[in-house]
C-alpha cells in the first residue's frame, strides 16, 4: 500500500470517528457536560503521554510550555475546551444538527482569520463561498429567530484554534500534550468537587459518575481514545497529502454529524435549514475547487 493511499484510509478513518462521536457521547447524555468534559481532557492527557513516552518525545511538552510560546500554548488550550464543551453540550441538548453546520463553516471562518491574521489573500471564489456562508446565517437567524450561536461558536473556535497551531513549529501531539496538562488541574478541581462536593453543572444530573457504573467508567476512559486516535490519524494523512485532499475528505466529518442528527437522533430540519444547508455545501463547493486549483497550481510551480 503507497503512503498516499495510506493517508486517504487515515483521513477517512480520523473523520468517521469524528463524524459519529455524537452517537458515543449520546451514551454519556447522563453525566453533566464539566464532568464529562473533564474526564475527556485527563485521559487523553494519559494517552498522549504514553505515545509520547513510548516515541521518547515526551522532554519536549516542558521545553514547549517554558519557551515563548507558552501564552499561545495556553490560549489553545482555553479555546479547544471551549470547543470540545460546547460540542458535548450540543449532543447533550439535542444541537447537534447546529454543530455540524458549525463545522461546516469553519473553512470559511478561516479564509477570514487567515486574511486578517496572516495577510492572506481572499479570492474571488472565497469571496463569493464567504458570501453565501453569510447569506445561510443570516437566514437561520431571521428564520429561526435568534442567530445560530452554538455553530458560531463551534466553527469559530475551531478556527481560532487552527490560526494558533499554525503559529506553533512542534507538532501537534506534544502541543496538544501540553494543552492538556494546563487544563488538567481544572479538571482535577472539577471531578473532586462533583465527587464530594455534588457539583453537578446542569441541574437535575447527578454528579461523580466515575467509579459507581462499569460502564460508564469505561466510556469516559474511552473519550480519551475518542480524542486522541483521529488526531494521530490526521497528523498521519496531512504528511501524506496534499492540503486540498485532506480538506476536501473533512467534509465527512460534519456531514456524518448532521447524518446522526436527523437520522439517528430524530432531531428537527425545519425549513430554515433546508435553506441554509444547501447554501453552505454550495460555499464549501467553490471554496473546495479553489483551494484545489491553488495547491495544484503551487504544486505546479513547485516542481518546475
Amino acid at each position: 500500500m503507497s503512503d498516499g493511499i495510506k493517508g486517504v484510509a487515515a483521513i477517512i478513518a480520523a473523520c468517521v470517528v469524528w463524524g459519529l462521536s455524537p452517537l458515543f457521547y449520546k451514551l454519556l447524555e447522563h453525566v453533566p457536560p464539566l464532568e464529562l468534559l473533564s474526564h475527556r481532557t485527563l485521559w487523553s492527557l494519559v494517552i498522549f503521554g504514553l505515545i509520547l513516552i513510548a516515541q521518547g518525545r515526551l522532554g519536549q511538552v516542558p521545553v514547549l510550555l517554558g519557551g515563548r510560546s507558552a501564552f499561545l500554548v495556553a490560549l489553545a488550550a482555553l479555546v479547544i475546551s471551549i470547543n470540545w464543551g460546547g460540542f458535548i453540550l450540543s449532543v447533550q441538548i439535542g444541537m447537534v444538527v447546529e454543530s455540524s453546520l458549525g463545522y461546516f463553516i469553519f473553512p470559511l471562518v478561516m479564509v477570514v482569520l487567515g486574511r486578517v491574521l496572516f495577510g492572506e489573500v481572499i479570492t474571488r471564489g472565497k469571496a463569493m463561498a464567504l458570501t453565501l456562508a453569510t447569506i445561510a446565517v443570516l437566514t437561520l437567524t431571521l428564520g429561526l429567530g435568534v442567530a445560530p450561536w452554538l455553530s458560531l461558536l463551534l466553527g469559530g473556535t475551531f478556527a481560532i484554534y487552527g490560526a494558533i497551531k499554525k503559529t506553533l513549529s512542534c507538532g501537534p501531539v506534544v502541543s496538544v500534550t501540553a494543552e492538556v496538562l494546563l487544563l488538567a488541574p481544572l479538571a482535577i478541581i472539577w471531578l473532586l468537587g462533583a465527587h464530594f462536593a455534588g457539583w453537578q453543572g446542569i441541574v437535575g444530573r447527578t454528579g461523580g459518575v466515575f467509579g459507581t457504573h462499569l460502564w460508564d467508567s469505561a466510556l469516559l476512559i474511552a473519550s480519551g481514545l475518542i480524542t486522541a486516535v483521529p488526531l494521530m490519524l490526521f497528523s498521519y494523512a496531512s504528511h501524506r497529502l496534499a492540503l486540498s485532499t485532506v480538506g476536501l475528505v473533512q467534509y465527512l466529518n460534519p456531514s456524518l454529524q448532521f447524518t446522526c442528527a436527523v437520522a439517528v437522533l430524530g432531531e428537527t430540519v425545519t425549513v430554515w435549514h433546508m435553506i441554509a444547508f444547501p447554501l453552505i455545501w454550495l460555499a464549501l463547493a467553490i471554496y473546495s475547487a479553489e483551494a484545489y486549483r491553488q495547491d495544484k497550481a503551487a504544486r505546479k510551480a513547485s516542481t518546475a
